[in-house]
C-alpha cells in the first residue's frame, strides 16, 4: 500500500517563499523598511540546546600588540605575546587585539561605509544585487538561502581586497576610497598575525605565509537591521569560519558569542579593538592544535549593528594547491586527522551545505 508524501509541496513552498524574498533584491533590510511588526516564518530558528555562561568568570584574551611593534628587538615581550596567541588558539579559538596598528578613524570610517552603503537608495542597491560568485562585489541577503534550514537576520556584501588591487569601478562610490584603504591596512596586520602564530607552533615566522594562507582576503561587510521578535530568529547561526583567519571589525552594539565549554560567552566589544578567530583550514593545516570554535550572532531589537569580517585564505579561484595536517607538526603519536583539500573544494563543500549548525570539518576527517 502507497503512502502519500506531504513533504514535496512543503519544501516547494518553502522555496517559493524564499525566492520571493530573494526576489525583492531588498534583503531584510526591506523588510524592515516596510514596517513589519512580525518576523516570516522563513527567519524563524530551532531553539539552540546550549546555554549562556555567566560572563563575570569567563572572557576571550585581549593581546595588546603595542609592545610587540614597538620594542620588535625585545625577545622577551615577543615570546610573551607569542605564548598568549598560542595559548587563545588552542584553548578558546579567539582572542581580541588592541594596538594593531590600524588608525581608529580608518575603523571608524569604515563602519559609517558600509552603514552609508545598506541606506544607499533601495532602487540603486538593487541593480547591485546578485549571487554571481565570479562578481567582485557581491551583494545579496543569506548566501545559503536555498540550502539553510532557516534564514538570517542580516544582509551582506563581500568582495575581494586581495591578491589582485581591486579596480575601484567594481566598488560603490560610498564605501569605496575606504574599503581600499581598509584592505591595505588588513594585509599589513595579516602578515604580523600569521608571523606571530607560526612561531606558535614552534615553525619559522614566515612558514604560514608561505604557504600562502595570507594570500587572499575577502571583506564580508554584514547589515543586521533591527529585529521585531529577535528571540525567534539570529543574526548569524551557529557555524565555523571557512578560511585561515579571521579579522572581525564589531560595532558597540554587540551580539556575537563563542561557544566555549559548551556553553555560550558573549564577546563584549572593546573599543578599538579587532577580534581574531582561527577558522576550519587552519584547525585542519595544524592537524587540530589550533581550534577553529563555532560562533553566532544574536538578532537585536537594536540597531543596525554592522560587522565587517576579513577572511585570509589563499587565493581559491585560482590555486589547485593541496592542503593537508603540516607535516612539521605530525608524529607517530600525533598521525594525520584530516585528508588533504583544495581550498575551491572546502569552500565549495561550506557553501553547499550552508549554516546548518554543523562543522564542514568533519567531511574531511580521516
Amino acid at each position: 500500500m502507497g503512502t502519500t508524501d506531504t513533504s514535496k509541496p512543503n519544501l516547494n513552498s518553502i522555496l517559493n517563499e524564499r525566492k520571493k524574498f530573494d526576489e525583492t533584491k531588498a534583503g531584510v533590510k526591506g523588510l524592515v523598511d516596510a514596517g513589519i511588526n512580525k518576523i516570516p516564518s522563513l527567519f524563524h530558528h530551532q531553539p539552540d540546546k546550549y546555554q549562556k555562561a555567566n560572563n563575570t568568570s569567563h572572557a576571550i584574551p585581549v593581546i595588546d600588540l603595542l609592545d610587540i611593534i614597538d620594542n620588535k628587538e625585545d625577545p622577551t615581550i615577543h615570546q610573551g605575546t607569542v605564548d598568549r596567541i598560542k595559548e587563545a588558539c588552542e584553548t578558546w579559538g579567539f582572542f581580541q587585539v588592541v594596538n594593531h596598528g590600524i588608525p581608529l578613524t580608518v575603523l571608524e570610517e569604515l563602519k559609517e561605509g558600509v552603514k552609508r552603503f545598506y541606506e544607499m537608495d533601495a532602487e540603486v542597491k538593487k541593480g547591485l544585487y546578485t549571487r554571481d560568485q565570479d562578481r567582485s562585489f557581491i551583494y545579496n541577503s543569506n548566501f545559503d538561502i536555498y540550502s539553510s534550514p532557516a534564514l538570517n537576520w542580516r544582509d551582506t556584501f563581500s568582495c575581494y581586497l586581495a591578491p589582485e588591487t581591486p579596480k575601484p569601478q567594481d566598488f560603490p562610490i560610498v564605501c569605496r576610497d575606504i574599503l581600499l584603504e581598509y584592505g591595505k591596512h588588513m594585509m599589513n596586520l595579516g602578515t604580523l598575525l600569521f608571523e606571530l602564530l607560526s612561531q606558535a607552533l614552534g615553525l619559522n615566522p614566515n612558514h604560514l605565509r608561505d604557504m600562502e594562507c595570507a594570500e587572499g582576503l575577502i571583506a564580508l561587510c554584514h547589515y543586521y537591521p533591527p529585529c521585531p521578535q529577535p528571540e525567534l530568529t539570529l543574526g548569524t547561526t551557529k557555524h565555523s569560519d571557512n578560511d585561515f583567519l579571521t579579522v572581525l571589525l564589531q560595532d558597540h552594539i554587540g551580539g556575537l558569542q563563542v561557544l566555549h565549554q559548551e556553553k555560550w560567552i558573549d564577546v563584549k566589544p572593546v573599543p578599538g579593538a579587532l577580534i581574531v578567530n582561527v577558522g576550519d583550514l587552519l584547525q585542519l593545516i595544524t592537524n587540530d592544535r589550533f581550534k577553529s570554535v563555532e560562533h553566532r550572532v544574536l538578532a537585536n531589537r537594536v540597531g543596525p549593528r554592522i560587522s565587517v569580517a576579513c577572511f585570509f585564505c589563499s587565493d581559491y579561484r585560482s590555486s589547485s594547491k593541496l592542503y593537508g595536517p603540516m607535516k612539521e607538526l605530525l608524529s607517530e603519536e600525533n598521525p594525520p586527522k584530516y585528508r588533504e583539500t583544495t581550498i575551491a573544494d572546502y569552500i565549495a563543500y561550506f557553501a553547499a551545505k550552508g549554516l546548518d549548525g554543523t562543522s564542514a570539518l568533519t567531511h574531511y576527517k580521516i
